[in-house]
């Protein structure tokens, strides 16, 4: 992408944000398997379909000051797969005594 191409979509994004005095990012961490390059094939203990959330995370952003002005972090206890598989741990730096002591949806 040219410069101008990225300054006309940076204009773009500002205009459609222009009327809000909040910007809202949410952030959601869910459970996930992989196999590895290194690793022998295996069935994956998550599927997709059984994907959960395990982390919530949100800040809001004061679009004049473009400060930070609350935030929250939640952890959520996964009910199909409740042990974190290591690729989940590693990817996502959630541990699972972090998980263990939460509550569910």
């Amino acid at each position: 992408m040219s410069i101008e191409a990225k300054r006309h979509h940076l204009q773009s994004i500002q205009n459609l944000l222009a009327p809000y005095q909040y910007l809202f990012c949410v952030d959601l961490e869910a459970t996930w398997d992989e196999v590895g390059e290194s690793e022998s094939p295996r069935p994956l203990a998550v599927v997709s379909a059984q994907m959960e959330t395990i982390e919530i995370g949100l800040v809001v952003i004061d679009m004049e000051t473009l400060e930070i002005v609350d935030e929250l972090q939640r952890f959520v206890r996964p009910q199909i797969n409740p042990t974190l598989t290591d690729f989940c741990k590693k990817l996502t730096s959630i541990q699972q005594a972090d998980v263990d002591s939460a509550g569910t949806y």
